[in-house]
């Protein structure tokens, strides 16, 4: 990896053959990405391990929401299983309970389903009744390989100080920076010692054309720009 972690949302082969060939370090997996991201299926995992040397980190998620049933949680921990099968890397996950508390029981759950891969704790921390709290609940969790934030549901532009305290309070190294990421956000994250960035949109242009390989290279250099 070069000097920061460069992440891009793949939906199939070729997305990921794209943030490959642009310089990516690694692959967020989803399915039916205008929900914000569901579970998809192996074969779309042991599809782009063919075709791709990236790390995949895969999202587990049932329904658009940050909650999640038992029932939820069971179908969650035996997809998780077969995902590693077929060539994951890691996992995205993270639930809040109804009143916007950090779920820590079902959260654990996932990471008992998933060890000892690696996992990151999806965008749920920024919806939050309590972000601060929400940190605090998360981030001495087993194997919590990143959190893939904004600091506000709104996107980084309204959580700059969000992530600008948690950098400060020493999170910087857990800190995947993404949700409404633009180039010029880029320098304050850097400044705050953020070397972690996840992109989506933003290497396509619209969510219904595939990644392309030349906007994946601009934020490469963006992002490495320390």
């Amino acid at each position: 990896m070069t000097g920061s972690l460069l992440e891009v949302i793949a939906l199939d082969v070729r997305d990921a053959v794209a943030a490959e060939d642009g310089g990516a370090d690694r692959l967020e997996i989803v399915a039916d990405i205008s929900t914000g991201g569901l579970t998809p299926a192996p074969e779309t995992v042991e599809a782009i391990t063919k075709q791709s040397a990236l790390p995949q980190m895969v999202m587990l998620r049932s329904n658009p929401g940050y909650t999640a049933t038992p029932d939820e949680l069971e179908s969650l921990g035996r997809a998780a299983r077969s995902l590693a099968d077929a060539g994951a890397a890691g996992f995205v996950f993270g639930f809040l309970d109804a009143a916007g508390v950090v779920d820590l029981a079902a959260t654990e759950a996932l990471i008992h389903a998933v060890t000892p891969l690696p996992w990151t704790f999806h965008r749920a921390v920024d919806h939050a009744a309590d972000v601060q709290a929400g940190w605090r609940a998360i981030r001495l969790l087993p194997n919590l390989a990143t959190v893939l934030t904004s600091g506000d549901p709104s996107g980084i532009a309204g959580g700059l100080p969000v992530l600008r305290a948690r950098a400060e309070a020493g999170d910087a190294p857990l800190i995947l920076a993404g949700g409404g990421l633009e180039p010029h956000l880029v320098p304050p994250l850097l400044d705050y010692g953020v070397r972690a960035f996840h992109v989506g949109r933003a290497v396509r242009g619209s969510w219904s054309a595939p990644v392309d390989r030349e906007r994946v290279r601009r934020w490469r250099e963006l992002v490495d720009t320390v």
